[in-house]
């Protein structure tokens, strides 16, 4: 019998998608056996949840491919034309059913990602070119792995994946974009892009890794004695002021809450790029549909909120994202971001911290290198020839420097490799 017939088709909204569909591509045994925090609403009963021991393991989640979090970005007007993040959804359906999901964008600019093109696009502009726009294929201000290729359960996914990679390079053309890139793929997909004419690009992060670890103190045991001493004296100092760590997470996360965690966000964001990406409006919105995939770490002093972080929860990882201060205390940064965030991940038996982007000063606090994966479509032939001259440089570059930074890290010799 012939296979159904694959059709595709580009949409400007995550509203045009129903929510049920988005979410059976994006997180498809979550969404089918559903989502075992739901009805969770308080830090106590979260953390009952997600330290469940019964062995059984929990569907994977990504939190930040979800329709939720896609909603609240192009509802608040965080990531909209108008910010140059034109929605343009790629769709796979098969008798009228979504059957697999890119998250797109139509980009006028090259901010808010997280993989740098600017080169590229100031090289192919001086030889009479036009980079702009391009396709995005992301998910917007948020430098964390997760799938791009979103494919619901109980399909042929190879033949679905061919079908997006072309369609993602067909809407190039429809688009008049110069290029599509998928950045912060995991590395399977990065590898299907590439059987597809796709570039390879890498680039690292640092992870923190739980190797059961009962405690913070256990973690510490695996350290140097240099490293060790300096991560407790730190902790010592970022709270010697009278400042207090505070985890709110479900309905401990007020609007009063967002309010203070905002104004950091946004001193620290002007400060750092002058323009904040995301708007009061994305956050209240998070509170409303996510809040129990949310902690944020805050720190208190005299009685007012001084700096936070937030963090979202998928089913093994920490994803550690925004931080920001109105007080500035030595050492609080590593505190409220690194720190708490291992805390949480050991007492919630998380496998994995992702601390964000950048930052080699994390090596030092036990977290270490971790290829990155962004794979790039190049419409004009000259342009993809000196990119791709450039890629496997850049990768070779980017392999020997995690070698050599994992090698200094802060971990006593084998301690690292423990199971």
């Amino acid at each position: 019998m012939a296979e159904s017939e694959i059709s595709l088709e580009a949409v400007p909204a995550v509203g045009d998608v129903p929510a049920d569909d988005w979410d059976a591509c994006a997180n498809p045994r979550h969404a089918c056996d559903g989502n075992e925090l739901a009805g969770f609403s308080s830090s106590a009963s979260l953390s009952a949840a997600i330290a469940d021991s019964s062995g059984i393991s929990k569907p994977y989640y990504n939190p930040f491919v979800s329709h939720a979090f896609f909603s609240a970005l192009e509802s608040s007007a965080s990531a909209c034309a108008r910010t140059g993040w034109g929605p343009r959804h790629l769709l796979a359906k098969i008798d009228d059913a979504v059957v697999g999901i890119v998250p797109c964008y139509l980009k006028s600019h090259s901010q808010g990602e997280y993989v740098f093109d600017r080169g590229w696009a100031d090289a192919y502009e001086r030889a009479g070119g036009r980079y702009y726009p391009k396709l995005q294929a992301s998910v917007p201000f948020t430098p964390a792995t997760g799938p791009r290729l979103l494919i619901r359960d109980g399909v042929d996914r190879e033949r679905i994946t061919a079908a997006l990679a072309e369609g993602l390079m067909a809407l190039c053309g429809i688009s008049k974009a110069s290029s599509a890139h998928v950045t912060f793929a995991r590395e399977a997909e990065w590898k299907l892009l590439a059987e597809h004419g796709f570039l390879q690009r890498t680039d690292q992060q640092f992870h923190w890794h739980n190797h059961g670890f009962s405690s913070f103190d256990d973690f510490l045991a695996t350290l140097n004695s240099r490293h060790r001493k300096a991560i407790k004296r730190e902790r010592r100092d970022a709270v010697a002021a009278g400042v207090t760590i505070h985890w709110l997470t479900g309905s401990d996360i007020t609007e009063e809450a967002w309010d203070a965690f905002f104004a950091f966000y946004m001193e620290t964001g002007s400060r750092k790029w002058g323009r904040p990406y995301l708007t009061r409006a994305f956050f209240s919105l998070i509170g409303a549909t996510m809040a129990r995939d949310v902690v944020l770490v805050m720190a208190r002093r005299n009685d007012r909120w001084i700096a936070g972080a937030i963090n979202f929860i998928g089913s093994d990882t920490l994803f550690g994202r925004n931080w920001g201060a109105i007080e500035h205390h030595p050492f609080l940064h590593f505190e409220v971001c690194y720190y708490q965030a291992i805390d949480f991940a050991i007492q919630h038996r998380l496998k994995t911290v992702e601390a964000g982007a950048q930052g080699e000063h994390k090596i030092a606090r036990g977290y270490l290198p971790q290829t990155t994966y962004s794979a790039h479509f190049i419409a004009d032939r000259g342009l993809r020839r000196a990119i791709a001259d450039y890629l496997k440089r850049e990768r070779a570059y980017v392999a020997e420097a995690g070698r050599e930074l994992s090698e200094a890290g802060p971990f006593r010799k084998g301690a690292d490799e423990a199971p």
